[in-house]
């Protein structure tokens, strides 16, 4: 039982940021703007936020510095994301290559501004953010060694988020509008919505989650933050799109993924695979593996957006 614990708790560090990063994919790419620049976004909320623990962890420690944390990653990755919407949405640009560039841009600047501050990359950091125990909830038999022991604050932060955010799209009024707005943006703006500035909130809805999950993917993976979140951006599309742009089954592809990125980093401490004479490098290529496998089987059947990467032009409908 040790090893199942272990196992869906190393899980739950892996699938909360691809969850959250792809839920705000999805808000951007039902709104109509395809957003490559996870990635870089990323980056950039986990850059900002990680060096906002350097600055502080002297001072502050434990969950308030890590909420604090994720407020600035947040508003990073919401800013950065400006960049794109503007390039994709006001510029009409193709918003493939805009995204790509953000991609490129965000480790170089985040490893330049890190030499320029304190001459050296890597920006380090003390982990006083892990929880060895809920308070009551950690002693509930099985459910609290599961999910209420050994585990971070982000993990609840996470669930939260997603369901809030699938409520907002399916039963609200911006939900619908946004909605409308990657099927037929003419038609939405025959209605008296304004399909740019609900472009820009998806955009930015998309930015501000995917500077989050930069930051609750690098905490409980390392002490160093060295301008890379190990490809998690386009791992979240793969999630996207496995999921068919969708809520419900965004969540199931996330842990899916989850599942495989755990296998990959922690097949070490699992008897039955430790013991099987396979390299470790293969092990680390499970989660691309399984990227590439379900890209193929589930992009036949795309359901996505119909007007998802088509610049909208006002004047025609």
């Amino acid at each position: 039982m040790n090893v199942a614990y272990f196992v869906v708790q190393q899980t739950m560090y892996f699938a909360i940021p691809l969850l959250i990063v792809a839920i705000g994919a999805m808000y951007s790419e039902r709104s109509g703007v395809i957003n490559i620049a996870l990635e870089g976004i990323m980056v950039m909320g986990a850059f900002a936020g990680i060096f906002f623990i350097n600055i502080f962890q002297g001072t502050l420690s434990g969950q308030g510095l890590f909420l604090l944390a994720m407020l600035v990653a947040g508003l990073t990755g919401g800013l950065f994301s400006l960049l794109h919407a503007f390039a994709s949405i006001n510029m009409k640009a193709d918003q493939t290559i805009s995204g790509t560039a953000l991609n490129l841009f965000a480790p170089a600047f985040a490893i330049f501004t890190a030499r320029m501050i304190q001459g050296m990359q890597q920006i380090q950091f003390t982990d006083t953010f892990h929880i060895n125990k809920v308070p009551v909830l950690g002693d509930i038999p099985v459910i609290g060694d599961l999910f209420f022991q050994n585990c971070y604050i982000s993990t609840y932060i996470g669930i939260l988020i997603f369901a809030v955010a699938a409520f907002v799209i399916k039963n609200t009024r911006f939900g619908l509008r946004l909605r409308a707005c990657g099927e037929h943006p003419g038609a939405a703006d025959s209605v008296g919505v304004n399909v740019y500035k609900i472009r820009y909130a998806g955009v930015i809805i998309s930015g501000v989650l995917g500077g989050i999950g930069g930051l609750i993917f690098v905490v409980p993976t390392s002490t160093n933050f060295n301008a890379s979140v190990a490809g998690y951006g386009f791992l979240a599309i793969a999630v996207l799109i496995f999921g068919q742009w969708r809520s419900n089954k965004i969540l199931m592809a996330a842990f899916f993924f989850g599942i495989m990125k755990t296998l990959s980093s922690a097949y070490s401490t699992i008897p039955f695979l430790k013991t099987l004479p396979i390299p470790n490098e293969v092990y680390k290529m499970i989660p691309y593996i399984a990227t590439l496998v379900v890209l193929a089987f589930f992009s036949k059947n795309s359901q996505a957006p119909k007007a998802e990467g088509i610049p909208y032009d006002k004047g025609s409908r």
